[in-house]
């Protein structure tokens, strides 16, 4: 617990700073990021980032990343992000000839849903500051930190019942509805104390959605480690595993926030 507790508070003297800079800084923290949660991703397929296929995998994912304001270069080729991602996907195919299968159809499936699963996350971490502002940033970071919290210490306090025990052992059912509680008490102290420009029925309501899928984005993490044999995505935070470890829930809520159009 105490390194899980140092390496947190490391980690947030680095991240919120940034957080609050904005602009460039927080783009770059996001093509970092990323860059670390696809090598951990392709990793637990035994892919490595420095092969032919991972490096097309990291430049399509960079260019995915790109927010509307820095997207003059795929203007000016006259490409769209789809355009390249369907590219990549020809380039990936012709490299399972080239190497006779030992690149295969499936690790082609891995490799693009790798960039979309991790691409639109993040994406959406740099749309969700630079187009709502700090306010929609802190909003997602303290729903998703209070779901994790309610459903730690109400699932060790009372839970009995097993969510999904396939998937994650430890989880309960209780776990799962404190951390909802939690998320919307935390929404309503947004509502009361900060400018948020949403009424407490709408923030509540997409509150609930936002931390059930936070737990699935959790469980789907879960799921792919369980399924590749790996305890965790990765070693760089002690205490609490990679960066897939520490973003899952979040890749699942960045994008939400905008698609249920809170922002």
């Amino acid at each position: 617990m105490k390194q899980r507790i140092i390496t947190a508070i490391i980690a947030a003297a680095v991240f919120l700073p940034i957080v609050l800079i904005g602009g460039i800084p927080l783009i770059v923290l996001a093509y970092l990021l990323a860059s670390i949660a696809l090598y951990e991703l392709l990793k637990m397929r035994n892919l490595k980032l420095f092969s032919v296929p991972g490096l097309i995998s990291l430049v399509v994912l960079w260019i995915f990343l790109l927010p509307d304001q820095l997207q003059d270069v795929l203007v000016s080729i006259q490409y769209s992000k789809v355009e390249v991602a369907l590219l990549a996907v020809l380039l990936f195919l012709t490299y399972t000839v080239a190497t006779k299968n030992k690149f295969t159809f499936d690790d082609v499936a891995f490799s693009i849903m790798s960039i979309i699963y991790i691409g639109m996350g993040f994406l959406y971490f740099i749309e969700t500051r630079e187009e709502g502002g700090l306010v929609f940033i802190f909003y997602s970071l303290f729903i998703i930190w209070a779901t994790d919290s309610g459903a730690y210490f109400i699932g060790r306090k009372m839970g009995k019942r097993k969510l999904w025990p396939e998937i994650s052992p430890n989880k309960t059912v209780e776990g799962f509805v404190g951390g909802i509680v939690c998320a919307v008490v935390v929404a309503f102290l947004f509502v009361v104390f900060s400018d948020i420009p949403v009424s407490f029925l709408k923030l509540g309501i997409i509150t609930i959605f936002l931390s059930i899928f936070g737990q699935v984005g959790d469980l789907v993490e879960s799921a792919l480690k369980r399924h590749y044999h790996v305890k965790d995505s990765g070693s760089l935070l002690p205490g609490h595993g990679g960066i897939l470890d520490r973003f899952d829930s979040l890749l699942f809520v960045w994008p939400l926030i905008h698609f249920f159009h809170l922002i």
